[in-house]
């Protein structure tokens, strides 16, 4: 159980390296000064921006994975308190959209590998890789064993996931002109919080059983699957205080930006009009899914747009918590969206390789 969680002692000894303390130390004061200019979500924009100059730059710097876990967790039960009898009665509806993100991760890896292949250097596994609107991780696994270019692969992605934590949030400010992170008058001392260390118990059993199974992002659907049953059958609920946010915000930024460690930046910026293009077309395509979407469901558009934009499923939830666009409907479509990617992407390599042996 665990280490499903990395709480062991490689992991734990990551919070007390140089790197570590140098993501930290650069990222409050990011955050600091990003907030005393009224940028929406400060608090991961900073510290992503700050992380990303310093790795570019040649320093070595860390996010350990106990903290990215420590962070899912708290997402895991921010969303679950939004999960209820009336939640369960709604997700029928949520078929058709499932079935408007499968095909828009169809149509979105054909087209952008398409653009990749013709109008720049990707060979052709590697473009369809550097295509999927998401599922980073797993892709550069499968990425390696199919001997494509990771560079290329990683590069495109970063690029996706600084775009689009980047601008999503001014969009969002926009065109739905109210506060993010607006702190509600709420006694959290006045709660039972042996409920919270029920929810973190039942938590960790999810978690346990979910890595086990190989589900996708395990840390954050098990916290939400433990927190929504308990709320549902009137066991426990706790409300975390929504100041907890920052942290999750500073935490996810900074290990955006952590991710360009070992690059250079004449290497991400041989990449970057190409990665630039194929977001936009990705966004658009995300764009005409929540359109379509619209015709099925009665949930707001903005909400609908988060669910289709082909950000990372962490970064986005924590965007839809802040600005409180549905975040039970967000974090579902973004984990359906992370196994579908799982389970297109391998069939679409199968069939190009039946190809290539037809053709021989």
């Amino acid at each position: 159980m665990l280490k499903a969680i990395h709480f062991d002692r490689e992991n734990l000894g990551q919070l007390f390296t140089k790197k570590f303390f140098i993501v930290i130390l650069i990222s409050i004061p990011s955050a600091i000064v990003a907030d005393f200019f009224n940028i929406p979500l400060a608090w991961m924009i900073g510290p992503m921006i700050a992380a990303s100059l310093m790795a570019l730059s040649g320093f070595q710097v860390l996010m350990p994975r106990i903290a990215l876990s420590s962070i899912l967790i708290i997402l895991g039960l921010h969303i679950g308190n939004y999960i209820d009898q009336n939640l369960l009665s709604q997700m029928i509806n949520w078929i058709w959209t499932t079935v408007i993100m499968l095909l828009y991760i169809i149509v979105s890896i054909l087209v952008v590998s398409k653009y990749l292949q013709k109008f720049s250097d990707y060979k052709e596994k590697t473009s369809i890789f550097s295509a999927a609107p998401g599922a980073l991780g797993p892709l550069m696994i499968l990425a390696e064993y199919e001997k494509s270019d990771l560079s290329q692969v990683a590069t495109a992605h970063l690029i996706r996931l600084i775009i689009i934590i980047t601008l999503f949030p001014f969009i969002i400010v926009s065109l739905y002109p109210a506060e993010a992170l607006e702190l509600e008058k709420f006694d959290y001392m006045s709660q039972n919080h042996w409920n919270l260390v029920l929810l973190i118990i039942a938590s960790l059993f999810f978690i346990y059983f979910f890595d086990k199974a190989k589900v996708p992002a395990a840390l954050l659907s098990g916290t939400l699957v433990a927190s929504g049953i308990l709320q549902i059958f009137d066991i426990a609920s706790y409300k975390l205080p929504d100041a907890s946010i920052n942290f999750c915000l500073l935490i996810l930024g900074a290990s955006v930006g952590c991710r360009f460690a070992n690059k250079t930046f004449k290497e991400v910026a041989n990449n970057s009009l190409h990665g630039l293009v194929a977001t936009i077309l990705l966004v658009l395509l995300g764009l005409a899914a929540a359109f379509i979407a619209t015709f099925f469901v009665d949930n707001n558009f903005l909400t609908l747009i988060l669910s289709f934009c082909p950000g990372g499923i962490y970064e986005v939830a924590v965007i839809a918590i802040a600005f409180d666009l549905e975040p039970d409907f967000v974090a579902f479509h973004h984990i359906i969206r992370l196994l579908m990617i799982l389970f297109v992407v391998p069939i679409i390599l199968k069939l190009i390789s039946k190809k290539r042996t037809s053709n021989s």
